[in-house]
């Protein structure tokens, strides 16, 4: 199996990145980033782009791939709607269908939140832009294509992108909500688990994730 992975200069990316070079199952990673991840790996490449919305020019270091594990993203806090929006929204959307023209039996992942809306309507912004995203990655005609909806994680020993802040926070914070927290190993073995041998839903809240992982 081959596999893109975009965010990796991020916690979850990088997280999902380390359970991949493990896994024997994954052949190859490419890193598709704006900027440098510095990381040694026989399985690992890399390729540097500065807007993800236009991918034209890497379309031949982009074909033949299997699955696409979308892990980039921001904080909402601080940030307008519409900022918010472009960059989770428009970026993701534009990144997923140039992908999908090279790779028409890919499966595309994308990381989404605990507490996402669906309908679009409700009153957190954050969680309305990331049920719009996933809404519309569900119509693009992928081979599959799930949206993950981890809440608390914890991080792969070994990472190096994770704030210090999380660090600290975390271990205090994950005994008190037990059924809220799962391990970076865990998201990154269902998405891999989701390619091999799929899941009968789009959407994946914790629990779905937890019974992937294990499969």
């Amino acid at each position: 199996m081959k596999v893109i992975i975009t965010g990796a200069t991020g916690m979850v990316g990088e997280g999902v990145l380390f359970e991949c070079l493990e896994n024997p199952k994954v052949k190859e990673v490419l890193i598709v980033s704006r900027k440098h991840y510095d990381l040694n790996n026989p399985k690992l490449k890399e390729l540097l782009v500065p807007d993800f919305s236009h991918l034209e020019i890497f379309s031949e270091n982009l074909k033949g791939y299997d699955a696409c594990f979308y892990c980039a993203g921001i904080s909402s806090v601080g940030i307008k709607e519409a900022e918010f929006s472009r960059i989770t929204y428009d970026t993701t959307l534009a990144f997923a269908k140039q992908l999908l023209q090279l790779n028409p039996n890919m499966v595309f992942n994308f990381i989404s939140g605990n507490r996402t809306d669906s309908s679009e309507k409700g009153k957190v912004m954050w969680a309305r832009v990331k049920g719009k995203t996933e809404n519309a990655l569900m119509k693009l005609p992928f081979k599959s294509q799930f949206n993950f909806r981890p809440a608390l994680m914890k991080a792969t020993k070994g990472q190096v992108n994770v704030k210090r802040i999380y660090k600290i926070l975390a271990p205090l914070i994950a005994p008190f909500f037990p059924q809220k927290t799962l391990t970076l190993k865990q998201v990154g073995q269902a998405m891999i688990n989701s390619v091999l041998i799929g899941y009968p839903k789009q959407v994946l809240e914790i629990n779905d994730i937890e019974q992937l992982a294990k499969q």
